[in-house]
């Protein structure tokens, strides 16, 4: 994803409503999508439609583990909360709370550091063991303030802390919705929109994680730029004009000079910002134009 379509998306944002004036119905849904994403790719059994009936109609849903509920409503919570967080620094207090917010009352040490060695699943990695646990994390908070005062790019601090606070996997459970929610917050810290990681990209993910321990980041960076412009373009569907409408493909045909299958392919590739809808790609008109400046095109 360029860097120019995503700043010009982000402008447009901006230039209509600063992130912490947008309405609260705006927020629910980007809650409620993010907490479904970050949950259901740890093993979390609720549905998107589940996740959004206890979030955006405040309903109950049965015959569910009492645990995935839990799950769903303590991590919305703390997802809200990253707004008022923003203003303050991240700190070692910061990820205890996160953690404890989002487990309280379903895992017995929510809230504190591991005092276990733990393995990854699915991962070459093996976390550090228990008593450097707290040593790395001093380290890793005492780097991110540093790199973060000294203005290091947004993306790639972010690609940077998100990696290593998963490589240190610093509680006993738990550790990907946490980091999820520490990298949302430094988004949020620099006025840029939450990400949301969901069932689909959980594979790129992940590989991208695991990328990151031969030194490559640019693969993790690359997935936080085309998810950071789809959380855009949900936005601004909400908030912007007619040209932040959200259409399928066929739809734009004429506007972008491009058939629906080039901007299908361009779409899966991550060049233009896009995302499904009930399985198809959709995009607006604004992406489009964008994507087409971008290019040198006219």
């Amino acid at each position: 994803m360029r860097n120019t379509i995503l700043e010009d998306l982000w402008r447009s944002l901006i230039s209509r409503l600063p992130l912490d004036a947008l309405p609260d119905i705006v927020w629910k849904s980007v809650g409620s999508l993010n907490t479904y994403g970050s949950n259901s790719i740890e093993g979390n059994t609720l549905t998107k439609e589940e996740v959004d009936e206890l979030i955006l109609k405040e309903v109950s849903v049965g015959g569910r583990p009492l645990r995935d509920v839990k799950e769903t409503l303590q991590h919305y919570d703390s997802f809200r909360g990253l707004m008022e967080r923003r203003t303050r620094p991240i700190s070692l207090i910061t990820v205890l709370e996160l953690h404890d917010e989002v487990f309280h009352g379903i895992l017995p040490d929510a809230g504190r550091w591991r005092r276990v060695n733990v393995r990854i699943m699915g991962s070459r990695h093996t976390p550090p063991r228990m008593e450097k646990v707290i040593p790395m994390m001093e380290e890793w908070s005492s780097d991110y303030e540093k790199r973060d005062m000294l203005g290091d790019d947004i993306f790639e601090l972010g690609a940077w802390m998100h990696f290593q606070f998963e490589s240190i996997h610093p509680f006993s459970d738990g550790n990907g919705r946490v980091g999820r929610l520490l990298l949302n917050l430094h988004l949020l810290r620099h006025n840029w929109p939450p990400i949301t990681v969901l069932p689909e990209n959980r594979k790129e993910y992940l590989n991208a994680l695991d990328r990151g321990h031969d030194g490559d980041l640019e693969p993790l960076m690359e997935l936080m730029k085309v998810l950071i412009a789809r959380s855009l373009l949900n936005i601004l569907d909400k908030v912007g004009t007619v040209d932040d409408e959200l259409l399928p493909l066929r739809s734009l045909e004429e506007h972008s000079g491009h058939s629906a299958k080039y901007i299908s392919l361009r779409a899966g590739q991550g060049e233009i910002p896009a995302f499904k809808i009930k399985g198809d790609w959709h995009t607006s008109r604004r992406a489009i134009d964008s994507y087409r400046r971008s290019v040198g095109r006219n």
